[in-house]
């Protein structure tokens, strides 16, 4: 089975370099018109450069591929709306939108400052949230699309020094949750890709030795799976070095105390409570609010 993106138009957020320029490439071999955007900042969101996201349009068409360049911030609504608007004005669609762009402000929660905090999640969460929203209505109308929100372990599992990382990274998952319910009736899939490699983000966290293991574009197989025609509907995939898993919410048994449960009934029972044996994935909680 080959999968095409012949005829598809995409948007790859923060694509000018490390998992992004991976995604867009490849995106772009298999057939797909992709909108490169990048803000060409520094890791901690400072500056602007049109240079990354401009040579990785000029790969693309060296391949013959086709690509524009897009300089929007995701964390500026006007921002993300004109990398639509750019989409829209060349090719009149967009099938596809992969939200990678993302920044470090890594300090311990004790001497990070709050617009430290504000500035990581805007980028990561309401620049997800900011770009999936565009494109919305373009994919209700075409009654397709494909949404891939980018977490990490940090946001799964947590990491010392990446509360405002971790935090957004986790908001992009419930985003992800919430997506797939609303947009199943009009064919949008929306999944999330937890990758482990070797970029700038994490070039001064990891020993040289694991990076050399860790190529992006070790990641770029499951991504563009999550975005084909054939994706799954809110998948958490982890890809490193090769490998790949799944990430999910579990919920156990659990056990029925009664209604005049105690605090003591609670720590006496904890153990049982907590038991994960027989859990089972659950993709939502469904609750009928009368």
């Amino acid at each position: 089975m080959s999968i095409s993106f012949a005829d598809q138009v995409a948007i790859v957020t923060g694509a000018g370099g490390g998992l992004g320029r991976c995604h867009a490439l490849e995106l772009a071999r298999r057939g797909a018109k992709v909108v490169i955007n990048d803000l060409g900042g520094a890791m901690d969101g400072s500056g602007g450069s049109s240079e990354a996201a401009e040579a990785v349009v000029a790969e693309i068409k060296a391949m013959g591929g086709d690509a524009i360049a897009n300089g929007g911030s995701v964390s500026d609504r006007a921002g993300a709306q004109s990398m639509v608007d750019d989409a829209m004005n060349a090719w009149g669609r967009v099938d596809v939108l992969v939200n990678n762009a993302g920044i470090l402000r890594d300090k311990s929660f004790s001497k990070m400052t709050l617009d430290d905090f504000d500035m990581v999640v805007n980028v990561h969460l309401m620049g997800a949230a900011y770009c999936a929203h565009a494109v919305w209505p373009i994919m209700k109308a075409q009654n397709y699309g494909r949404i891939l929100m980018t977490t990490s372990p940090t946001g799964l599992y947590g990491n010392f020094g990446q509360t405002n990382y971790g935090a957004a990274k986790l908001g992009q998952v419930g985003l992800m949750h919430s997506l797939k319910i609303e947009g199943a009736k009009n064919n949008i899939h929306t999944n999330t890709i937890a990758p482990v490699a070797a970029t700038r983000m994490t070039e001064d966290l990891m020993p040289e030795a694991v990076l050399e293991k860790l190529g992006p574009e070790l990641v770029t197989p499951a991504a563009i799976f999550l975005v084909s025609e054939d994706a799954p509907n809110g998948v958490i995939l982890q890809a490193q070095g090769g490998k790949f898993s799944i990430a999910c919410i579990v919920e156990n048994e659990g056990v029925q105390i009664g209604v005049d449960a105690t605090v003591e009934d609670i720590a006496s029972n904890y153990e049982s409570i907590v038991n994960l044996d027989g859990a089972k994935p659950r993709g939502m909680l469904q609750i009928n609010a009368m």
